[in-house]
């Protein structure tokens, strides 16, 4: 595990960032010498594919979106 102060943590933000990532190690965050943050890794369940389906969303088009509306399609009141 790193140790490291929140002036430290500032500063050097994107190296123990890479670090956590490369290594999986642990960085502990302190103010005034009293831990105050953990930087590490998520639970692989919470890393996701950014482009995968939602899971609620499920269902199919069942129509042509690109042909043109007729006028059954339109409500009365739009008519």
């Amino acid at each position: 595990m790193i140790t490291v102060n929140t002036h430290q943590a500032k500063t050097q933000l994107s190296a123990l960032l890479a670090q956590v990532e490369s290594t999986g190690e642990t960085v502990l965050i302190c103010r005034n010498g009293k831990p105050v943050a953990t930087l590490t890794r998520p639970p692989a369940a919470l890393v996701t594919d950014p482009l995968a389906r939602h899971p609620e969303l499920q269902g199919r088009i069942l129509y042509d979106p690109t042909e043109p509306a007729t006028d059954e399609d339109w409500p009365l009141s739009a008519r």
